[in-house]
């Protein structure tokens, strides 16, 4: 089963107290969510494998290490994933940006793909895929099976806020996929809503209903 890390750090805590806030505005919501991607990114890729390389330094030479193993991919989840694109290319400013975009069909209920444009190589590369709200899991669970459909083999999800029923979903649907997140909530509410949540993470971010 993989793991769920939930993060802890003073400073993503005291952000998404403020992305919480009805009050908080558009424009402070955007810079809060590039804040803490970036902030979320160091533990995501804290396990990355390192190899050593011979430089010389002004003073002498010497071995350092470098990151080695598989490239960097970075894949939102539309339109809200996009929020969290700008803080992670800030730390990883190398790695390729794949889009995944889906809606729900209002008869089914099933997410429905209607955009994906990823790397050439996505099998050789490690995937992150992001969105701010992990609510019933579904969006994130059919984004990580397109992604396997396409030949990646190495994804892991970063969200900054999640609901416990969509994180069951995931785990259950895609056992080996490790989530991370800065909190988990209480709960999911009669509309689908975590509780006590932020709201629509597309809205705040973009303006837009």
């Amino acid at each position: 089963m993989g793991k769920v890390f939930v993060m802890d750090h003073p400073l993503i805590k005291h952000k998404i107290t403020f992305m919480r806030d009805k009050n908080t505005g558009s424009k402070e919501f955007r810079e809060l969510v590039k804040e803490l991607s970036m902030l979320m990114g160091y533990e995501v890729t804290r396990n990355l494998p390192l190899e050593d390389i011979e430089i010389e330094t002004p003073v002498s030479k010497t071995t350092s290490q470098v990151i080695a193993g598989k490239k960097l991919g970075i894949v939102p989840i539309l339109r809200a994933g996009l929020g969290m694109v700008e803080g992670m290319l800030s730390l990883l400013p190398a790695a390729k940006v794949g889009h995944v975009g889906l809606y729900r069909d209002p008869e089914t209920l099933e997410p429905v793909e209607y955009y994906c444009k990823l790397p050439s190589d996505v099998e050789e590369r490690e995937l992150i895929v992001v969105d701010p709200m992990l609510a019933t899991g579904g969006s994130a669970k059919a984004a990580i099976k397109f992604l396997r459909d396409r030949g990646a083999t190495s994804i892991k999800l970063m969200c900054i806020i999640a609901a416990p029923e969509g994180v069951k979903v995931v785990q259950e649907a895609h056992p080996d996929v490790d989530i991370y997140v800065g909190g988990i909530d209480e709960k999911l509410n009669d509309h689908a809503y975590i509780v006590p949540g932020l709201g629509d993470a597309g809205d705040r971010l973009f303006g837009t209903k």
